[in-house]
């Protein structure tokens, strides 16, 4: 369902180490330097005995705080929980998934819990063992998890990738890896379309898969992120796919967050 990208090679230094000074030209600079910080040294310690003592400044200083608060009457009011991302996402992250429509039936691989653990979403990809180091090393948290059947065969997946780092770099870069490969001739073939109200989200038809004695099999996918929490979405069927479908179903995914 996914690639990793292959390890990062070894940085290479931005500027090449400076050379040292050589023969006596150092040593002149070096006596010459010890010499100045000696004599200003004791100017300044001359200097300094002549004065009058100064009282040390207190350490304690009201209205010295940066920035300044604002006014009481001025402070804006806090978000309600309804509005705040971070409430929403630091809450049961379940209830931030697509509820299944009504007259959905269960699809038959979907987790009771709606959890995934990480090493069984590691599975879902090329090579599980990179996949998992990988997603261990950008600080994954959490997995929420569902899934539903419509008609005979068309079934929907939503994956809710969540991260430990309150900046959201990975699940941006989760995102962004999973969007990298998708114009490959063995995956979308193309650059996809723009998810409408996401920064940087897109979805995908994928080319219809044959094979001797098997029906068709069709595939949409849609990938974007928000704040710490990168989603994916995914629809399988024996019937083509429109794009409405796959958009639709990502941007009601993407108002829930």
């Amino acid at each position: 369902m996914g690639r990793y990208p292959e390890s990062a090679p070894t940085p290479v230094a931005e500027h090449p180490p400076v050379r040292r000074r050589a023969g006596r030209t150092a040593a002149l600079i070096a006596v010459a330097a010890v010499l100045g910080i000696v004599g200003g040294t004791a100017v300044g310690y001359g200097i300094q005995a002549d004065r009058e003592p100064t009282p040390p400044t207190a350490l304690s200083q009201p209205g010295l705080s940066y920035p300044k608060p604002l006014p009481k009457a001025q402070a804006p009011a806090p978000l309600p929980a309804s509005q705040d991302r971070g409430a929403k996402a630091a809450g049961d992250l379940r209830k931030l998934l697509l509820p299944k429509p009504a007259g959905a039936k269960k699809a038959e691989f979907a987790d009771d819990d709606g959890w995934m653990s990480v090493p069984e979403y590691a599975s879902e990809f090329d090579h599980p063992g990179r996949a998992l180091t990988y997603q261990l090393g950008s600080g994954i948290r959490r997995i929420a998890t569902t899934s539903w059947k419509t008609g005979q065969y068309r079934t929907i997946e939503i994956h809710l990738v969540q991260y430990r780092s309150g900046d959201g770099l990975g699940a941006q870069e989760h995102a962004e890896d999973q969007m990298e490969y998708m114009p490959d001739e063995d995956q979308a073939g193309s650059e996809g379309d723009e998810l409408k109200g996401s920064t940087n989200g897109r979805y995908y038809l994928l080319p219809v898969h044959k094979e001797a004695g098997y029906e068709d099999f069709y595939e949409a996918r849609a990938y974007f992120h928000r704040g710490d929490i990168m989603v994916g979405v995914f629809i399988f069927d024996t019937k083509k796919i429109s794009k409405k479908d796959i958009a639709s179903l990502a941007e009601r995914q993407l108002g829930r967050l």
